[in-house]
């Protein structure tokens, strides 16, 4: 079977190493791939955007393609799944229906509220004037500004006192620093705890989840700078024990993921949740509708597993007869950032070493 994954990111180097693996496999295409996916065995990079979703299908039609696994959620709101689905081919990831549990944040917020699944109070508008009236009417306390619509990870803005929260609103909804992205905002409580990820395979019914993953959005060492996309992560967390991983299973995974049934938005892929560890117990930070970067390079490091079988067995609704080995070893991921990220920031600079770092034991590049 020929396999195609569409992003250009570490993950999805992470997904053609780990599906390279694979003896389902014969070849693994990426669109449009980076330098890291180019050089896995058995695979090969194809020149087609990750959004450009009409030419993806005439590729995947023309090579026959037996799956396709999309990494970037753009795609996925852009109704990627749906497109390939009408087209008889089999592809891994929620709906355009079921995938706004990432592309909007209100409507996520709102679907934790209606089906009483844990999470920050929060209050969501379209009016820039209003955002401003409610920032004045909280306590001088932290809050969260964030952008309803998908802005790269980069959207939202832990704010420490209504001035930041003001700048905040005015940055996402006056300047248009996310475009449309921040027509809409969610004013949100700030959490305190230890933030941890947890990712599930579902077929929208069964809920199988991966193994824990902590990463770390702040820009520069010690926790501080700007939010990122993540400048690293590890997995497995100490932080999330046994019995809060079957609260997290419990309280959260499993009721999202029958709430988005009950709701007609039936979910099959991968569902990422970021979540706060409370003194109150684990809540909601945000759904994402992909594999979560970096999370996925650590988790996918320590899969023991063939991870074909599990796409296919979310995509036939048949993943109650599936489990996941781990290995016990902890995998680290570090990202390497240009100057300047995740603001404006220096492109196509040559980075050295790598074949040195390569060679180490246990490293991959």
């Amino acid at each position: 079977m020929e396999v195609l994954v569409i992003g250009s990111g570490g993950r999805e180097h992470a997904l053609v190493w780990k599906i390279a693996q694979s003896g389902r496999v014969d070849r693994v295409y990426c669109a449009p791939g980076n330098a890291g996916t180019g050089q896995v065995a058995g695979a090969e990079n194809v020149p087609i955007a990750a959004d450009d979703i009409e030419a993806l299908l005439s590729f995947a039609k023309e090579r026959e393609i037996g799956l396709t696994v999309v990494g970037p959620e753009q795609a996925l709101v852009m109704g990627i799944v749906d497109r390939f689905r009408h087209a008889g081919l089999r592809i891994f990831g929620p709906t355009a229906k079921a995938a706004e549990i990432e592309g909007s944040k209100a409507f996520c917020k709102d679907l934790l509220n209606r089906h009483n699944i844990p999470t920050a109070n929060y209050f969501i508008s379209n009016s820039l004037d209003v955002v401003q009236m409610v920032i004045d009417g909280r306590g001088e306390g932290p809050v969260v500004v964030k952008a309803s619509g998908l802005a790269a990870g980069k959207g939202v803005i832990l704010c420490k006192n209504k001035a930041e929260a003001r700048t905040a609103a005015e940055t996402i909804m006056g300047e248009k620093a996310f475009g449309q992205a921040g027509d809409e905002v969610v004013i949100e409580d700030f959490l305190q705890g230890q933030e941890v990820s947890v990712l599930a395979f579902t077929d929208g019914e069964t809920v199988l989840p991966l193994d824990s993953a902590q990463d770390h959005k702040a820009a520069f060492d010690g926790d501080t700078g700007p939010n990122t996309g993540g400048m690293g992560a590890y997995s497995p967390a100490p932080v999330l024990s046994p019995e809060l991983r079957q609260r997290v299973l419990d309280e959260i995974l499993i009721p999202t993921v029958a709430a988005m049934r009950q709701e007609g938005r039936l979910y099959q892929g991968i569902l990422y949740a970021g979540l706060m560890l409370t003194a109150d117990g684990p809540k909601v930070l945000e759904f994402n509708a992909r594999f979560g970067d970096p999370e996925t390079q650590p988790l996918l490091m320590r899969m023991q597993s063939d991870i074909v079988p599990l796409f296919e067995a979310c995509i036939d609704g048949t993943l109650k007869s599936h489990a996941v080995e781990w290995k016990k070893q902890p995998a680290v991921c570090v990202v390497m950032a240009a100057a300047g990220y995740p603001d404006a920031h220096e492109k196509g600079k040559v980075i050295t070493g790598l074949d040195k770092a390569g060679a180490v034991p246990g490293v991959v590049v």
